[in-house]
């Protein structure tokens, strides 16, 4: 990886799109700590300090690098968009058109589904900027709460996701690539100085050096070790299934006759089943809370459902709601796993694409007998990623019940690492390419 970047920066071309990224990256930072018009920042620190040991939006503001605890423009970071393309892509499996236009329309269709993707986003955006204003309007964090206000802060939000969209596509257009996945990267790594600042309270406290807090900080770190080294193992492993193709003549030439194998992901899904657990376990709290802002304090059949749904996020409900919400958090990782999985790859198709070129799978009989067997692997894969998936997801829940604050969790590292292998291979690319222009030319 580093001779990668290296190369990188020696190859003058890719030397200006990674300097061209920084520089976005800079302005993404920076629009992190620009508040929204109308708020009270002192009544808003006093507000996210109460919420910090745990709270419903943890994820986002972890995602956000911090914009959401200080109501930034950034605030709802690039959320709308990825929930416009998640339905975006539901469209395309029940509307036939929909699914022509993705499969089969080339760039023109690519750009009709980009622009579809921005409609709904800023849809989105605008429903959820409401809502943050709605949920937060009674806690006094506003200077003067009403309808001007409430059209400023919806506003300002819905435009620093705009721009955030329009950064994320110069990013991928004429920098590394990537650019939404990079802003997320991010915005998660930015927590790490609060990571650091943590391990170096447990060793060094106020009443001096802690070795109890030095091994603590070691478990903690050979602990992060293996789990990303676990994560890397899981997002580069593949099942490889070998094919065949027959020989045949076309008139005086010889086709056909190679070997090759369908390549099979272990985490084929990647991290989007817990994006849409976590979307799906908090969409209750997050309907509750618009409506009703005091509903923590309250009790009844609302609180207990409210309770229920932010268990995953926060450590302020009974141990209770946190096992119920965990059981059920992790049948929906495995149940998303599955849906996303194979909504991204029919066996049936590839198994006619193999009978239609003369391949074969050794020892399986080529139409549905291959697919059969392509659907048996997938499914094993599949059950061992979703489960792999929900013991990532459910470490964060698990290190409440310690007296650590460590603000990196098992998802934000899913992504961090899935980013980075991306990035890379991405860098890659580009080296290859210029090498071989280089070489043509």
């Amino acid at each position: 990886m580093f001779k990668i970047i290296k190369n990188a920066l020696k190859t003058p071309d890719v030397r200006k799109r990674l300097i061209y990224t920084l520089i976005l990256i800079v302005v993404f930072r920076l629009g992190c700590f620009i508040t929204v018009p109308g708020v009270d920042v002192v009544a808003l620190n006093d507000i996210m300090n109460e919420q910090a040991s745990g709270s419903l939006t943890g994820l986002i503001n972890i995602i956000s690098g911090g914009a959401f605890s200080r109501l930034s423009i950034f605030a709802m970071t690039i959320s709308p968009y990825i929930t416009a393309s998640i339905v975006l892509q539901l469209l395309g499996m029940v509307i036939p058109s929909l699914e022509r236009l993705m499969k089969e329309g080339g760039e023109e269709g690519k750009r009709k589904i980009n622009r579809y993707t921005k409609m709904i986003t800023l849809v989105l955006a605008l429903f959820e900027g409401l809502g943050i204003y709605i949920s937060y309007s009674s806690s006094g964090i506003f200077i003067n709460p009403g309808f001007l206000t409430g059209f400023l802060v919806a506003l300002s939000l819905i435009a620093g996701t705009a721009l955030l969209m329009w950064l994320g596509e110069q990013i991928t257009s004429k920098g590394i690539g990537n650019g939404i996945s990079i802003i997320i990267f991010i915005g998660i790594i930015s927590s790490l100085p609060a990571v650091v600042t943590t391990l170096y309270n447990l060793v060094f406290t106020s009443a001096g050096f802690s070795t109890t807090g030095l091994i603590t900080a070691l478990g903690i770190i050979i602990g992060a070790v293996i789990l990303v080294a676990g994560v890397v193992f899981v997002q580069e492993a593949e099942r490889r299934i070998p094919v065949q193709y027959a020989k045949k003549v076309v008139g005086r030439k010889m086709y056909g006759g190679q070997n090759t194998h369908i390549p099979l992901k272990l985490a084929m899904a990647g991290v989007m089943p817990v994006i849409f657990a976590s979307s799906f376990m908090s969409f209750p709290a997050m309907i509750i809370q618009m409506f009703n802002p005091d509903i923590a304090s309250q009790s009844g059949f609302l609180a207990g459902l409210y309770n229920f749904s932010i268990a995953t996020s926060s450590s302020n409900v009974a141990i209770g709601y946190s096992i119920a919400n965990a059981i059920v958090y992790l049948i929906l990782i495995v149940a998303f796993t599955f849906f996303y999985t194979y909504a991204t790859f029919n066996p049936a198709e590839i198994a006619n694409n193999i009978k239609k070129n003369g391949g074969f799978i050794p020892g399986i009989r080529a139409g549905k007998p291959t697919a059969d067997y392509i659907t048996g692997i997938l499914s094993k894969l599949t059950w061992f990623g979703g489960l792999f998936l929900s013991i990532i997801a459910i470490l964060p829940m698990l290190m409440r019940f310690t007296n650590l604050n460590v603000a990196f969790g098992g998802t934000s590292i899913l992504i961090v690492v899935g980013v980075a292998l991306e990035t890379v291979n991405q860098l890659e690319s580009q080296l290859v390419m210029r090498h071989y222009k280089g070489f043509l030319e």
